[in-house]
């Protein structure tokens, strides 16, 4: 299991990459998608230190923003996810999503859970399909 991404709660997606920009060296900006599974629009940003800040906007993070809590996972891709599920199932973990394709990531599979640290995200760690950068 590897570091992936942090994924952060926003209002305005636009709004966060100009902040970003500022505070931050970014390298690339993936162009923005709205995913109908999540009712949530999506963009990920690469800081020029390779690590990557997925941006999500929606009613699926209006709870956080609401309470300034801008969090909301931290993401480790993993190259079997069913038996690292199981793990952190075995460690009080509830699934809160099943695997499913990912739009964001070109059908690479994600799965969501609840941790005693937060909520987790599982990526599947695949040779044949990955993150696109545009």
């Amino acid at each position: 299991m590897k570091f992936h991404h942090i994924g952060i709660a926003c209002t305005d997606i636009s709004y966060m990459m100009q902040y970003l920009k500022k505070l931050y060296g970014v390298s690339s900006i993936l162009e923005k998608i709205f995913d109908e599974r999540k009712g949530a629009e999506l963009c990920m940003v690469i800081l020029e230190d390779g690590t990557r800040i997925e941006l999500v906007s929606g009613e699926i993070v209006e709870e956080l923003v609401r309470s300034k809590n801008y969090q909301y996972h931290i993401c480790y891709s993993t190259e079997n996810m069913e038996e690292k599920i199981s793990e952190f199932e075995n460690y009080g973990a509830k699934v809160v999503s099943q695997p499913y394709p990912t739009k964001l990531f070109n059908g690479k599979r994600a799965a969501f859970l609840l941790t005693k640290l937060g909520l987790v995200e599982l990526l599947e760690e695949r040779e044949d399909i990955g993150l696109e950068v545009q």
